[in-house]
């Protein structure tokens, strides 16, 4: 065997070592129809997050909410389309609980009740919680706010949480997601540093 044939096979297997690796991706992505599982999220990811645009919100006596309502803080943000109900009470409190449940990160993350107006008028339940903003959006621009929230994966508003940068990350359904929502939210607040 002549040292050129021998050379020719050490480079046909050298790139063997690095063209087949590449050729079996490539088959499995487009060719086979295989897809690699899901993330460990329990929520919808949204990628790539959302930018909220700025909306004015009002607070429930009417008055203008902060211009930085969903900034600065980790914000978990319950969407009302209509009146509050009772499953709306219910979610609050479940949502309450969750915030609870993260304990000295508690303080890094926001609960807000987003509605699109005539929402919360008497609920002396949301009044008393301290912890809960309740911001109303209204006109186009709140419109325009409202949209960038996609329905949950039940087709209704759900649950979701925003970024301190304003960004909409992940949606939830509104009811059963308490303990999905809570594992994101540690492993979210573990990770980040801003917020």
């Amino acid at each position: 065997m002549s040292g050129t044939s021998r050379g020719r096979r050490a480079l046909i297997a050298i790139a063997a070592i690095f063209f087949l690796p590449l050729a079996a991706a490539v088959w499995l992505h487009y060719g086979s129809g295989w897809q690699p599982a899901p993330g460990a999220q329990h929520g919808r990811l949204l990628d790539p997050p959302r930018p909220l645009p700025a909306a004015p919100l009002t607070l429930p006596a009417g008055a203008p909410a902060p211009a930085d309502a969903l900034r600065g803080k980790w914000s978990i943000v319950q969407l009302v389309p209509g009146g509050c109900d009772a499953l709306c009470i219910a979610i609050a409190e479940e949502l309450r609980r969750v915030q609870l449940a993260l304990d000295k990160d508690a303080p890094r993350v926001r609960r807000v009740l987003l509605h699109a107006g005539g929402c919360c008028e008497g609920r002396a339940e949301l009044a008393a919680d301290r912890q809960l903003a309740v911001l109303g959006a209204g006109g186009q621009a709140a419109a325009a706010l409202l949209s960038q929230f996609p329905p949950a994966r039940d087709g209704r508003p759900g649950v979701y949480i925003v970024d301190p940068h304003g960004n909409l990350v992940m949606s939830y359904p509104a009811t059963g997601a308490a303990r999905g929502l809570l594992k994101d939210l540690e492993r979210l607040l573990r990770h980040s540093r801003i917020g």
